[in-house]
């Protein structure tokens, strides 16, 4: 039986690490870490219409290109860094903020009305609101006692 003492569990982590990465090569070159940031995004359900929030402070209206088909939402775009500090001796000190391009590509549940979406850009905080196509709306169907059943009713007309 062979005793192996672990000595740091960091250590022995970062040399997992350089293994995988001779397998499958240097998974942190630079070319990833420049644009592997990615805007948050929510998607909410309220019934006729989803709408999508894009969080992107930072991101300006003319450096957003949004593209919006019948069953999926695309978010692209650029986060550019800030100048240099102007002032005589001012350096940054920190910056955990990412910079680069990004894209999103955002799979829609029900198929969507792309023509008649709203966007709303304010405070960095992008909104969407997406109708949803009549036949993806959810229904009501009425059931009469008599076994005959009385047409479907959509569910904001309830």
């Amino acid at each position: 039986m062979i005793i192996r003492r672990y000595l740091d569990p960091i250590t022995e982590i970062n040399a997992i690490r350089r293994q995988i990465n001779d397998v499958f090569g240097d998974l942190t070159s630079e070319a990833l870490t420049k644009s592997d940031w990615a805007p948050a995004i929510r998607l909410v359900d309220h019934g006729n219409e989803f709408v999508l929030t894009a969080h992107l402070v930072g991101v300006t209206a003319a450096d957003l290109d949004v593209q919006v088909t019948a069953d999926s939402v695309s978010v692209a775009g650029i986060r550019k860094a800030p100048a240099a500090p102007a002032e005589e001796g001012a350096q940054v000190l920190y910056d955990d903020t990412r910079y680069g391009s990004f894209q999103r590509l955002v799979n829609l549940p029900d198929a969507v009305q792309n023509d008649k979406v709203e966007a709303d850009f304010a405070h960095g905080v992008l909104t969407l609101t997406l109708p949803k196509v009549v036949e993806a709306r959810n229904k009501v169907v009425k059931i009469s006692l008599g076994g005959a059943e009385a047409p479907a009713i959509e569910s904001g007309e309830a």
